[in-house]
């Protein structure tokens, strides 16, 4: 992953702390990376946290600019080589999937030329319920890759379906990605 530009999105999910430790292991193999969070991730984790752990401004505000005066979500989609989104919220799912582009996050997936790599982390009922499954279906067809959930115990306290992957599996599907693109 040296050198390697990975934008990592993180949504509103009790997991989002689970994507600080993915930041950091991201960078401990050497790649670069950048950090969009939704209005809810901040609820659970704050950008500080990201800002120290990749040296890198945190995006969390769509009407931001970057120095040549363009829309971030455009300069940051062509600058990253992935985009991962870990946790993914069934919101943020179902925006991905039906187009809906009304914040940074979602706009920037959109935007986002490369592989858009999607770690769902929710309760194991949303997780099940057609609409989310339709959803990840979707965005399946269109090329996107998802990385499943796993059984465990979830924040609901009983044990189910919807935990967000091992860092260390989310970690060798961006491997994996990557080493099928050539710079």
């Amino acid at each position: 992953m040296k050198d390697r530009r990975i934008i990592l999105g993180v949504t509103g999910s009790i997991a989002a702390y689970k994507a600080a430790e993915l930041a950091s292991a991201l960078v401990r193999e050497g790649a670069e990376a950048t950090a969009v969070m939704t209005q809810a991730a901040q609820r659970f984790v704050t950008p500080l946290t990201f800002e120290a752990l990749t040296r890198h401004p945190v995006v969390t505000d769509m009407w931001t600019r970057t120095a040549h005066r363009e829309p971030v979500h455009v300069r940051l989609a062509e600058w990253g080589d992935l985009m991962v989104v870990a946790p993914a919220s069934a919101n943020f799912i179902g925006k991905c999937a039906n187009g809906i582009a009304d914040d940074m996050l979602s706009c920037l997936a959109l935007a986002v030329p490369n592989p858009l790599l999607i770690a769902p982390a929710m309760n194991d009922v949303m997780y099940r319920h057609p609409a989310v499954q339709e959803n990840l279906d979707t965005l399946k067809r269109r090329g996107c890759h998802i990385i499943a959930p796993v059984e465990g115990r979830l924040a609901s306290g009983k044990v189910g379906v919807g935990r967000l992957a091992p860092v260390h599996d989310i970690l060798a599907v961006i491997r994996d990605e990557l080493g099928k693109r050539t710079r």
